[in-house]
């Protein structure tokens, strides 16, 4: 089952190729938010060298959401482009699951945090045995006041992930709040794959039709229109 995985959900940018499990190649670039001009030729890449035509992938996925809104647009843009008229199924999946995927080999608590601005982190909470995942909250949008709240209920580590992590540390301050290294902190193409492999096996894929982004909140476009009309 070959996968192609992308994830643009913040400033990282990264494309995966994988065999199943198994990875064939990754590509990873923090160069800022420029991932319309640089997604498509990491995916062309990924390809060439592993010497795979775009015709042979079986599922193409992305990170879905939440996250920065131009970034999560690009990123099912380009998976429902390079989906379209193949016949092959794709996978949108949680781009917090797929953070939280980067360090499932803790013991513990794992908060990934996105800076979703306004003093708000995008947010979900997983428990972690070493070796599987399992979600103890939905994808949320949620204060660092409000997540301090909840993390000092727990007694295990604590680990955070993702580009809100600065703030999470900053913010958060309990005894049992570990660190991770910064490789794991960023978005992973692979860690989609992961996912997107999970939704093929319990038969939640999706066409390239269906195929979604998850915003969580109103764009600051839609904020500003709402305002307009309830000012008339």
């Amino acid at each position: 089952m070959k996968i192609l995985a992308i994830d643009s959900s913040a400033k990282v940018a990264s494309a995966a190729l994988c065999e199943d499990e198994a990875l064939i190649g990754l590509t990873t670039l923090n160069t800022g938010n420029t991932h319309s001009e640089t997604l498509l030729l990491s995916v062309d890449e990924l390809l060439k060298k592993a010497g795979i035509e775009n015709s042979q992938i079986d599922i193409f996925a992305c990170s879905n959401g939440p996250g920065s809104f131009t970034g999560v647009r690009i990123g099912v843009s380009i998976i429902k482009g390079l989906a379209f008229g193949r016949g092959r199924c794709c996978a949108g999946v949680s781009t917090l699951h797929a953070l939280a995927m980067n360090i499932d080999d803790r013991e513990g608590i794992i908060s990934p945090v996105m800076d979703a601005k306004r003093s708000q982190l995008y947010n979900a909470l997983f428990e972690c045995d070493g070796k599987t995942l399992r979600r103890l909250t939905p994808d949320r949008v949620i204060t660092a006041n409000e997540l301090r709240s909840e993390l000092s209920s727990y007694e295990r580590p604590i680990y955070f992930c993702g580009d809100g992590c600065d703030v999470a540390h900053s913010e958060i301050q309990l005894e049992n709040i570990k660190k991770v290294n910064l490789f794991s902190e960023y978005q992973s193409a692979f860690s989609v794959a992961r996912l997107a492999l999970e939704a093929y096996r319990t038969g939640s894929l999706v066409n390239d039709l269906e195929l979604l982004p998850v915003y969580l909140r109103a764009s600051q476009a839609e904020r500003e229109r709402i305002r307009r009309e309830s000012e008339k």
